[in-house]
C-alpha cells in the first residue's frame, strides 16, 4: 500500500515536510501566513498558559524556555502560585473568560485544563487568530472536536494537539514502511493498550493498579481544596458536589461530564500511529462491546472497530482498538509477540508490529534481507518547537487541528459505540446516525448556565 496522507507527507526535507502539506477538499489552512505582531524567527512570542498543573506544567516549561509567558490562568491557586514563581511578570488569573475579556495583547495560548473544558479554553482564541497548543483530546465530544477543527481552519493559525509520541522517530519509520508497500496493502490494523482504569470491581481495579476506584456517583460531599475553585472547575458540566473521585487528576477522566476515559486519552497517542499511516479520517461505520455501559463512568475495558471505506489508492481497512483485558486474537493465540500495549498493522506480505519506541516485521524469518525505505520523514524539531516554529513562519505542524480534530472524532466514536450498545453508520459530513438517531445524544452536551461555545 503505497499511500502518502493529504494531511502527512512524505518530503525530503524539514521545509517540504512542514509546507508540503497537500490540501484536501476541506483542508484550506494549509500553507497559511504566520499572524504574529512583529515577531520574526528569532523573536520571541507572547503566550498564555491555560492549565499550569501536571501537564500543563510541562507545557508551560517546554514553550517557557524560548518563549514570553505573559498570562498564567488556574481554576487551583497552588498550581497559580508555583507558576507565578517561575514566570513573576505573568498576569494571574483563576477563570480563563476573564483572560480572554481582556484585550488581546498575546500570540498564542497553551490549553492544559480538565478535558471537558479544553474547546471553550481554546475557542475564543481561534476566533481572535491567536496561535493554539492544546492538550490531547482536542475536545470532551464530537460536537466539540468539528467545531474546534472547522473554527482552527478558518482562523489560519498555528495549531498543534499534544500528542507528543507523534514527534518520535519510531512512529516516522512505521509510516514509511507501511506507506511504501513493506508489507504490502494493509487491510487490518488492531491497537490495544495494556491500562484499565475505569469502571471494575474493586478486586479488577486492584489487580490492574487503578488510582481510584468507585462503582457509582458519590452521594456523600467533602470539604472542597481550599486552593480549588471547584465552580470553575466543573465549568460547562452539571454541578456536583466535590469529592475526592473526581480531583486531583487524572480521577476524572473516567467519568463522562468531564472526560471519556481511556479511549480518548491513550486513544490520542495509540491511535495517531494507523491514523497517520493509512491515512485515515472518517469511518464509515462503528461498533463497540465491553461490559454493559455505565452510565455515568467510562470501562476499563473495551473493544471498537471502525470500517474504513477506499479512498484513492487506499483500499478499504478495518481498525479496532482494544483496552484492558481485551486483545486481539492473534496476540491471545500466540501468533505475535504478546506486548502489552501495540499496533499491529497486517498486509497482504506480512505484518508490522509497533509501540512507542520500537517496531517489527513480521515473521521475521521473512523480512530478513529486507531493505528498508530510504528515510522520507525528517526527525522533528521536537513537539512544543514544531509549533513555536510554524508560529514564527507559517509553516505547518504535524498534529495540526486539521488532523488531530478528525482523530479525536474517531475516538469519540469508539465510545459513543460503546455506549449506544449497536453497531453505527456514520453521516460524516451531516454528524448522524441514520440508522440509529437515538445515539446521537451521545454526540454533544448541554451547558451549565453561564458557559457556550
Amino acid at each position: 500500500m503505497k499511500s502518502n496522507s493529504p494531511r502527512h507527507p512524505s518530503p525530503h526535507s524539514r521545509r517540504r515536510f512542514l509546507k508540503g502539506v497537500s490540501a484536501t477538499a476541506t483542508t484550506s489552512a494549509i500553507g497559511f501566513p504566520a499572524i504574529v505582531r512583529g515577531k520574526n524567527l528569532n523573536g520571541k512570542l507572547d503566550i498564555a498558559i491555560i492549565g499550569c498543573g501536571g501537564r500543563g506544567g510541562g507545557n508551560m516549561g517546554a514553550v517557557g524556555k524560548t518563549e514570553n509567558i505573559v498570562a498564567l490562568i488556574d481554576v487551583n491557586d497552588r498550581n497559580l502560585q508555583n507558576a507565578a514563581k517561575r514566570f513573576p511578570k505573568a498576569t494571574k488569573f483563576r477563570d480563563f473568560r476573564k483572560f480572554y475579556d481582556k484585550p488581546g495583547n498575546y500570540d498564542a495560548v497553551v490549553v492544559s485544563t480538565t478535558e471537558h473544558t479544553h474547546a471553550f479554553a481554546t475557542l475564543p482564541a481561534l476566533r481572535s487568530k491567536k496561535h493554539v497548543y492544546c492538550e490531547k483530546p482536542l475536545s470532551r465530544d464530537v460536537y466539540e472536536a468539528r467545531l474546534v477543527t472547522e473554527t482552527a481552519r478558518q482562523a489560519g493559525v498555528a495549531t498543534q494537539q499534544g500528542t507528543q509520541i507523534h514527534a518520535n522517530g519510531n512512529y516516522r519509520r512505521v509510516v514509511e514502511l507501511i506507506q511504501s508497500g513493506a508489507i504490502g496493502t494493509v487491510t487490518e490494523a488492531h491497537v490495544w493498550v495494556g491500562r484499565a482504569w475505569g469502571w471494575q470491581s474493586p478486586a479488577d481495579a486492584k489487580k490492574n493498579r487503578d488510582i481510584v476506584n468507585v462503582q457509582d456517583r458519590p452521594k456523600e460531599a467533602q470539604p472542597i481544596p481550599k486552593e480549588l475553585d471547584w465552580d470553575l472547575w466543573i465549568g460547562p458540566a452539571p454541578m456536583r458536589p466535590y469529592h475526592s473521585v473526581y480531583f486531583p487528576g487524572p480521577k476524572w477522566y473516567r467519568w463522562w461530564d468531564f472526560g471519556n476515559g481511556t479511549m480518548s486519552d491513550l486513544g490520542s497517542h495509540w491511535n495517531d500511529l494507523p491514523f497517520w499511516a493509512l491515512n485515515l479520517d472518517a469511518p464509515t461505520s462503528i461498533e463497540g462491546g465491553g461490559p454493559d455501559p455505565h452510565p455515568e463512568i467510562a470501562p476499563a475495558s473495551m473493544w471498537a472497530r471502525y470500517e474504513y471505506p477506499q479512498r484513492g489508492d487506499r483500499g478499504p481497512v478495518n481498525l479496532t482498538w482494544y483496552q484492558g483485558s481485551e486483545k486481539p486474537e492473534i496476540w491471545k493465540k500466540g501468533g505475535i509477540p504478546q506486548w502489552g500495549s501495540g499496533a499491529l498493522f497486517i498486509g497482504d506480505k506480512g505484518m508490522l508490529l509497533s509501540d512507542y519506541g520500537k517496531h517489527l516485521l513480521l515473521p521475521e524469518d521473512n523480512f530478513k534481507d529486507f531493505v528498508r525505505p530510504e528515510k522520507t520523514i525528517p526527525d522533528s524539531l521536537g513537539h512544543h518547537r514544531e509549533w513555536i516554529h510554524a508560529c514564527k513562519t507559517g509553516e505547518i505542524t504535524t498534529c495540526h487541528f486539521d488532523y488531530a480534530g478528525p482523530l479525536t472524532e474517531a475516538n469519540h466514536l469508539g465510545n459513543v459505540a460503546f455506549r449506544a450498545g449497536q453497531k453505527l453508520q456514520w453521516d460524516a459530513k451531516n454528524m448522524k446516525f441514520p440508522n440509529a438517531p437515538e445515539a446521537e445524544k451521545y454526540l454533544r452536551r448541554e451547558y451549565r448556565e453561564g458557559w457556550k461555545l
